[in-house]
């Protein structure tokens, strides 16, 4: 259960494998883990992305996981990111749909509204505002810990690692071309996100990027997608919302997930 479906890039994976265990740093951009670790649910010891090496070893010009099965966003109208780590969890091998998912696993916190229509919900990294069948979605370091909880429940030895700041180039060359899939969010046919909703945070964890009584700011097209693929042109994506293997070009992608906070989760 605890494999991916096609291992096709065996050597790199066992040079990052060497790598991490001969304690090489990470990157400047990579997370720590006093940084990344969602607390008790998020295991301490994330890895780092794979340094750079006396040879940096040459990738594919182009590359793609093959055979990954995109669920199409039916009755989750909110659950983007449910449909993706599904997705992601299924190329490992886990048998699940994303009901089971949004049911079991995804913390609801519904907003509220004052007398005067203020609305209150919580930091977004903290917390899912509402429910994947209806409200707004969560940000990495949530998922994370959600996605723990499943990888727990069902005894497994893989974790759910959340990161910043990691350039799309990096996580294909350190991850994709390893048959390791990434979420990351992005926006919906990557569009132009822009702030649709705002609120007063009135939860937070020790994830949060706010404080409680502070603004936070949700924008709309926000989307969350599986990085599968690339070629010299463009990013690969199994796609909830298109329903298919989405393909956009690559300068374009990374605005868009720079726009979204440049976050994503890595399962190994």
């Amino acid at each position: 259960m605890n494999k991916p479906i096609r291992m096709l890039a065996l050597l790199p994976v066992i040079g990052l494998m060497l790598c991490c265990l001969s304690g090489c740093g990470a990157s400047q951009d990579t997370a720590t883990a006093d940084e990344k670790a969602p607390s008790a649910d998020m295991t301490t010891d994330a890895p780092t992305t794979a340094a750079t090496a006396t040879e940096t070893p040459t990738i594919p010009s182009s590359y793609l996981i093959e055979d990954v099965e995109v669920i199409p966003q039916k009755d989750l109208k909110a659950g983007c990111e449910t449909y993706a780590c599904t997705m992601l969890l299924k190329i490992w091998g886990f048998d699940l749909d994303e009901y089971y998912f949004a049911d079991n696993y995804v913390e609801v916190r519904w907003p509220y509204y004052d007398e005067e229509g203020n609305m209150y919900a919580a930091d977004m990294y903290s917390s899912s505002v509402g429910s994947p069948y209806s409200g707004w979605g969560v940000y990495a370091p949530a998922m994370a810990r959600y996605m723990n909880r499943y990888l727990d429940d069902e005894g497994s030895d893989l974790n759910a690692y959340w990161y910043e700041d990691i350039p799309l180039s990096q996580l294909c060359e350190d991850y994709v071309v390893n048959d390791i899939p990434v979420m990351v969010w992005a926006t919906t046919a990557m569009l132009e996100p822009y702030v649709f909703d705002t609120w007063e945070v009135n939860y937070v964890d020790e994830n949060a990027k706010t404080e409680i009584g502070d603004e936070f700011s949700w924008l709309e097209h926000e989307h969350c997608l599986v990085l599968i693929g690339y070629d010299e042109e463009n990013y690969y994506f199994a796609d909830s919302y298109a329903e298919t293997v989405s393909v956009y070009e690559k300068e374009l992608c990374q605005t868009r997930y720079e726009q979204l906070f440049s976050q994503c989760i890595v399962v190994m």
